[in-house]
Formats: structure tokens, C-alpha cells, sequence
């Protein structure tokens, strides 16, 4: 071991300029300058081009068609259903009310049953939209039905009324004032001795009709049908036609109650009267009342003729609500209903009846549903709600059939969704001139629900199947996807494995995909046979040096003795420069030849190699010392373990490999300065670094120099091919190794480094560097 130079040196990688040591050799950049190129330029060849991938392409196309046009064509479908068949519902109850209003044409005498004007009647009962629940606080009446009235002075004795009908019940509500509270005595069976609530009425055969309303604490009233004298029960029972109940309040008393309208006349008569008694003598202190004076009876303005009643009744309209209405706006009948649901949700029918666990799947499918319906319809998806224009559209209907105009809307209540349709009442219909005068219009609601119900339940069941349409089609797309991409990216692997990285085939036919009928196939099966053409053509590129080699050399040989005979017989000939010119040249040639038939035979005659275990430690020894014989005039360091290191190699091969290597440093060196040679041993691998000061390599080379026909020497005079360093890299792969070069840390030159495999533990003992040169 040579111990000139006990410094090792340091190398770096000529791209990024920075330090990293090697363990035990060169001071060195684990990436290696050759290969750093190559698979950059493998990069720049496969470099990626960003874009939409295949299965996304897929999904694209396939989830709106799954997720958005399917159920927008079924809901616009839907939609389009829905106006038709409320189309429908409107024009058939436009027949209806005007069925109806021929039952009234020219029947004026039905609308002067009573007053046209209600600031003429005393009193005015208003309609209540919602069921009442008496409990003396008029909580279910609303505002435009709780309109109160006061009768008498204000303060003890007065009263506050408000009249309302639903559904032929007439309703009571009294805020009474009354300083000192007194009940009746259950004892005694007078009744005009406590505070009382009397109603006086014209009953339908004309009689007179007088009931009392007792008074008591919190609770339930009793009512009982009065003598003429009001002071006795007749026949001494309660008035069951007649509920109320009272409760205290900080000033009084609160009283609720209704009758039949069935019980009051055709006049309809009507008198409430509050009767104040003293406490202490228990006669009649006070007594205020609704009648103008003690002999008139006030006139009641239910806004309902029981004649336009009758003739409603038993017309066979189920769930409509039909309604007369006067010239000057005031209802006279009402009959039937608006159908309201129970509340109770139906049972489903079809695939989410038979599909229970599709209860997630609904929830889901509602974000679906609501997007695609406002899409549709410009509404939210929502239970419906109050509209507040719900009044507007009945004033209008109803002004349009004052007008004389049949019409039909559509409008929503509360929570439930109506078609209104209304016609007009004629008082003539036989005048001929100018038009008939308008005496009422017919009134006729009812409501769609079902419509909306089986319109909603559709929905819901198409965004269900749209949902599970999306999940289908998104998993079909997915493992079809899928499936496509793994049989393209694995003919990509395999045709990316038929060439290597220095561009020579490694495969000469395809075997994935070779059998498909699709597109892909067809590609494989193009890429195969262009692999085999090109096959064909490198087989005839390899040969091609061989070939030339025996046909050019018979030309040269028969050129060169020619030159040799004509030198011998002319001697002007052999003494002339121009004929060692010729010999030079055609030993050139032959040079070409040779090293190009060498370079071509090299894989191989490797791949037929025998392999001996090698010390290459003592293999270099002894070359180095060789080479201090052959070139005297360079310098030569070596540096190297103390151990033996075992190879499993062809020696004369590592000695052809160190020939370039050192070839090239002695082409490339300073001047007097010496060339490193150092060998050193890492756990599974050995290292041969090859080292000169000298000119540094440039950048955008350094990953070619070791493909053939690359020569970095500037000098013309001497031959060179650029084909040792790629002995050397071929050399080091065929024995499962690698090679590089990098430039000096310092800047000061260059070095190569050769890593190959190291002999297993198992292999035998390396043979001496005598016998394997015996052997050779």
C-alpha cells in the first residue's frame, strides 16, 4: 500500500455543489452523476403533463347524468304533472260554482233576508277560521273575528260582546265589569236572584225564545230556558243547546259560549243582556243590554240566510268549503269544510315501503331533492306555510266575481295548500238590455294536498333512486375506472421495462393485454409489434460492426500490401512522406473497425464470462505497480485495505475496466501531479475511485460520459471513439455494479468511482492474482 498521499480525496456532485462524505472512500455524494442523468432524462422523456385523468373523465361524465339529468327531467316531469292536474282541479271547481250559482240566478229575495249594510244591525257575528275550545279566554278566534263591543256605561254593570259562527255554531265571548261577584243559590230555585246572563231570541216558528246563562266561580256554565217573567226555569232543566264557561277576572267576570244557530229564526232576533243583583237584598240592580231600547230587540247580523243554507245542503260536495257571498261582500252561507290532515304520516308505498333501511338513504336524498326543486320551481322545499298573500288572492277572486268574471287561484292557508274558484250570482239573467246585475258570487274551496302529497312522495322516491343511482353508477365508474387505468399504467410499465435506460430493448414482445378486443388491446398489440421490428433492426445495427470488420479489412490488408510492394520496388515510393501517411491512415481505419466490433461484442461476451472470486485488493496491488512500469513518467497513489477483498469477477475484465479508467486520467491530468487510485470495502460492496487533478467536467456532460461515442479530449491528433468509459460502465453492470464520476470538492478535478457487489461469506477463498493470471 503506497503511502504518498495519506489524504483521500474529496469529491461532489457537479450539479448541486455540495459535500457528502463516503464512508472509508472519496469523500462523496451517495447520488451518482451517470445515473442522476439518466433518470433525469428519464424524467424529461415520461415528465407528467398535469391534466384530468382518465377515471376522473369518467366521473364526469357519468355522475351528471346519474346525479342531475335523470332526476331533473323526472322532477321537471313532475312539475309539469302537478300544473296540469291543478289545471284540472281549477277548471272543475269552476264548474262546480257555477252549478252552483244557477241554483241562485235571479233569486234577489234570497239576499234581502237581511241587512246589505252592516252598520244598520246591531250586532255582527264574524266568522272564526279555527276550531274553539271555551275556556273564557277566545284564544282560538283570531283578530279578525275577536271584535268587541261595549254596551253601557263604562264602569259596574257594562259589558264588552263579540260574535262569532263556525260551522252553524254561533259564539259568545262577554268581558263583564262587576264590582261585587254574586252567585246563585243552589237552594233556591229562582234564578233572577244572582248575577245572570240572559239571551233573548226569535226561535224558527216564530215564538220567543229566552234563555239565562248562570253565573258562578271558575268553570263551567249551566243554562236554563226562562218563563216569560225570566224569573223561573221552563221546564226546570238545563238548556243543553246552550254551553258556556265563566271565569273570574280582576274586574268581573269573563264569559264563553255558544248555541245552534239552528235554534234562532229566520229573522234571526237576537238580545244579550247582563242582569247586576245586589248583594245584600238580592234584587235586580242593573240590567245592560244589546236592544237599542227595553221594547226593541236587537237585530243579529250572522251574515248567514238560512234559505241559502238549505238549498247548500245535501249537494253532495265532500271536503270543498262553499261559501255565498253578497254583492256587498258579506258571507250569507257557508257550508262543508276544508279537509285537514290528521297529522299522521302516511305509510309508503312502493320501493320506500318495501326498502325499510332506505330511511338513511332518504335523509340524504333530500339535499337532492330541495336543491333540484328550487332549481324547478324558484321555492324552497319545505312544509308549506302561511302565504301572505293568501288574503290578497281571495279579495281578488271575490272582486272578479262581483265582477261578473269567473276565476280560479291558487293559494295556501295556514298549512294546507287550496284552489279558490268563484262565479258570479245574477239577479236576471233574462234582461236584454245591457248585461245582468251581480247579486252575490259562489264560493267554492278546496284543498290539493293530495295533489302536493303524491306530487312529494314521487320526489321523495326519485331522489332516493337517484341517490342509489349515483351510488351505482359512482362505484360502477369507480371499479371500471379502476380496472382501465390498472390495464393502461400496467402496459405502461411493461413497455417502459422493454427498453432500458440506455435505450436498448430488453423485451421483444409484449405479453399483458395481448389478448383483449378493446382499444387497449389493440394498443398492445401494436407496441408489440413495433418492439419486435425494432428488435429486428438493433439485431441488424449489432451485427453490423462484425460484418463491416471482415469486409473492410480484406480492402485494408490487400491496400497495405499493395503500399508494401510498392515501396519495395520503387524506392522513391518508400522513401516519399505520403506513403507513411497512407500507412497511418489505414491503420486508423482499422482501428475504427476493430474497436467498434469490440464495443459491440463486449455485452455478449460478458454474459458467457466465467467468474472467479477475485482479491481485488491484491489485483489492484499489482496493477498499479504494472502501470508505475509501463508509464514511468506519470505518478501513480494507491491506497487500499489491509485485508484481502473478495469478488466474485472475470480479473481480466477489473483489469480492462482499470485500463480505461486510467486511460482517461492520464488523457485528462495535470502535469506533475499524481493519479489516485483507492479501493475501499463497505459492508455488502467495494468502491474503486480513480482520481486526477485536472479540468473539472462540465455540467450538462457529466451524466453522458459513460454512453458510447461520447469523447470530452480536444486533441485531433490522437484516435479516440468515446468508447472507454463505456467499456468500463458495461464492464461494472455485468457484474451487478455501477459507476460515476464527480468533480473534486476543491474544484481541483475529477473522479470516477467503480462500486460492485462483494463475494458472499459462503464463496470460496479468492484465488492468488498468479493464478488467476494462469488461469487467463
Amino acid at each position: 500500500m503506497d503511502a504518498q498521499d495519506p489524504t483521500p480525496p474529496v469529491v461532489r456532485e457537479v450539479d448541486e455543489g455540495g459535500t457528502m462524505p463516503v464512508a472509508g472512500a472519496p469523500r462523496a455524494d451517495d447520488s451518482q452523476p451517470g445515473r442522476r442523468s439518466r433518470r433525469h432524462s428519464r424524467r424529461q422523456r415520461s415528465r407528467r403533463i398535469w391534466g384530468l385523468r382518465l377515471a376522473t373523465k369518467l366521473m364526469l361524465v357519468g355522475l351528471p347524468l346519474a346525479l342531475i339529468l335523470v332526476p331533473w327531467v323526472s322532477f321537471a316531469l313532475l312539475d309539469w304533472m302537478e300544473d296540469s292536474i291543478v289545471q284540472l282541479q281549477s277548471n272543475n271547481q269552476k264548474g262546480i260554482a257555477e252549478n252552483i250559482a244557477s241554483l241562485f240566478h235571479g233569486e234577489a229575495e234570497l239576499f234581502d233576508d237581511l241587512p246589505t249594510d252592516p252598520s244598520e244591525a246591531g250586532l255582527v257575528a264574524r266568522s272564526i277560521a279555527k276550531p274553539v275550545r271555551l275556556n273564557a279566554q277566545a284564544s282560538e278566534w283570531g283578530d279578525e273575528a275577536l271584535v268587541q263591543r261595549r254596551f253601557g256605561p263604562e264602569g259596574d254593570g257594562s259589558f264588552t260582546l263579540s260574535l262569532g259562527t263556525r260551522l252553524g255554531v254561533l259564539y259568545a265571548y262577554m268581558e263583564i265589569t262587576d264590582d261585587v261577584r254574586v252567585y246563585r243559590d243552589q237552594n233556591v230555585l229562582r234564578l233572577d236572584n244572582a248575577d245572570q246572563v240572559r239571551i233573548s231570541f226569535l226561535k224558527t216558528d216564530g215564538d220567543q225564545g229566552r234563555i239565562t246563562v248562570t253565573l258562578s266561580e271558575s268553570g263551567d256554565t249551566t243554562a236554563y230556558t226562562m218563563d216569560s217573567d225570566w224569573a223561573f226555569a221552563d221546564p226546570g232543566r238545563p238548556a243543553n243547546d246552550v254551553r258556556g264557561f265563566v271565569r273570574e277576572t280582576a274586574t268581573g267576570y269573563a264569559l264563553e259560549m255558544r248555541l245552534r244557530l239552528g235554534l234562532l229564526g229566520s229573522r234571526q232576533f237576537f238580545t244579550v243582556s247582563f242582569v247586576d243583583v245586589d248583594e245584600v237584598t238580592r234584587g235586580i240592580r242593573a240590567v245592560t243590554t244589546t236592544a237599542p231600547s227595553a221594547d226593541q230587540s236587537s237585530n243579529l247580523l250572522v251574515v248567514r240566510s238560512p234559505e241559502l243554507l238549505r238549498r247548500l245542503d245535501g249537494r253532495g260536495y265532500q271536503g270543498m268549503l262553499i261559501r255565498i257571498v253578497d254583492a256587498q261582500e258579506q258571507k250569507r252561507a257557508e257550508r262543508g269544510a276544508l279537509r285537514v290532515g290528521d297529522g299522521s304520516t302516511p305509510s309508503s308505498t312502493g320501493l320506500s315501503r318495501v326498502l325499510v333501511w332506505l330511511d338513511f338513504v332518504r335523509d340524504k336524498a333530500a339535499a337532492v331533492r330541495d336543491w333540484v326543486w328550487q332549481g324547478l320551481t324558484g321555492e324552497q322545499w319545505s312544509v308549506p306555510q302561511l302565504d301572505l298573500e293568501a288574503l290578497g288572492i281571495e279579495e281578488e277572486v271575490v272582486a272578479a266575481a262581483l265582477a261578473g268574471e269567473s276565476t280560479a287561484h291558487r293559494r295556501r292557508v295556514g298549512d294546507i295548500e287550496t284552489i279558490l274558484a268563484g262565479h258570479p250570482i245574477w239577479r236576471d239573467t233574462d234582461q236584454a238590455d245591457g248585461p245582468p246585475d251581480v247579486i252575490g258570487m259562489v264560493w267554492v274551496e278546496q284543498n290539493i294536498d293530495d295533489i302536493l302529497f303524491f306530487q312529494r312522495q314521487a320526489l321523495n322516491e326519485i331522489a332516493v333512486i337517484s341517490v342509489l343511482s349515483f351510488v351505482v353508477v359512482f362505484l360502477s365508474l369507480v371499479l371500471f375506472a379502476g380496472r382501465l387505468t390498472w390495464r393502461i399504467r400496467n402496459l405502461r410499465r411493461e413497455v417502459a421495462a422493454a427498453i432500458d435506460e440506455y435505450g436498448r430493448l430488453q423485451a421483444t414482445a409484449l405479453t399483458g393485454g395481448m389478448t383483449a378486443g378493446d382499444e387497449i388491446g389493440d394498443l398492445a398489440r401494436g407496441v408489440s409489434n413495433m418492439l419486435a421490428r425494432l428488435d429486428q433492426h438493433n439485431t441488424f445495427l449489432q451485427r453490423m460492426p462484425r460484418t463491416l470488420r471482415h469486409e473492410i479489412n480484406n480492402p485494408l490488408n490487400t491496400v497495405m500490401t499493395s503500399l508494401d510492394q510498392l515501396a519495395r520496388e520503387v524506392r522513391d515510393v518508400a522513401e516519399s512522406k505520403y506513403l507513411e501517411s497512407a500507412r497511418r491512415g489505414i491503420l486508423r481505419i482499422g482501428a475504427i473497425v476493430q474497436n467498434l466490433a469490440d464495443a459491440a461484442n463486449l455485452e455478449e461476451s460478458l454474459q458467457s464470462e466465467d467468474l472467479d472470486v477475485v482479491d481485488i485488493r491484491a489485483l489492484m496491488d499489482s496493477y498499479v505497480s504494472n502501470c508505475r512500469t509501463v508509464h514511468k513518467s506519470h505518478s501513480f497513489v494507491f491506497r487500499g485495505p489491509p485485508g484481502p477483498i473478495p469478488a466474485n469477477v472475470a480479473d481480466y475484465r477489473i483489469e480492462q475496466m482499470l485500463d480505461k479508467l486510467i486511460d482517461n486520467a492520464i488523457d485528462f491530468h495535470r502535469a506533475n501531479s499524481p493519479i489516485r487510485i483507492q479501493l475501499d470495502a463497505h459492508r455488502d460492496s467495494m468502491q474503486i475511485t480513480v482520481a486526477n487533478r485536472g479540468p473539472m467536467l462540465p455540467p450538462d456532460v457529466a451524466g453522458s460520459l459513460f454512453e458510447s461515442m461520447v469523447s470530452r479530449r480536444a486533441s485531433a491528433g490522437e484516435l479516440h471513439f468515446g468508447l472507454g468509459l463505456y467499456v468500463v460502465r458495461v464492464i461494472a453492470e455485468q457484474h451487478g455494479g455501477s459507476v460515476r464520476a464527480m468533480n473534486l470538492t476543491d474544484g481541483s478535478g475529477v473522479a470516477a468511482m467503480v462500486r460492485l457487489p462483494l463475494a458472499e461469506a459462503s464463496a470460496q477463498a479468492p484465488r492468488p492474482v498468479e493464478q488467476a493470471a494462469a488461469g487467463r
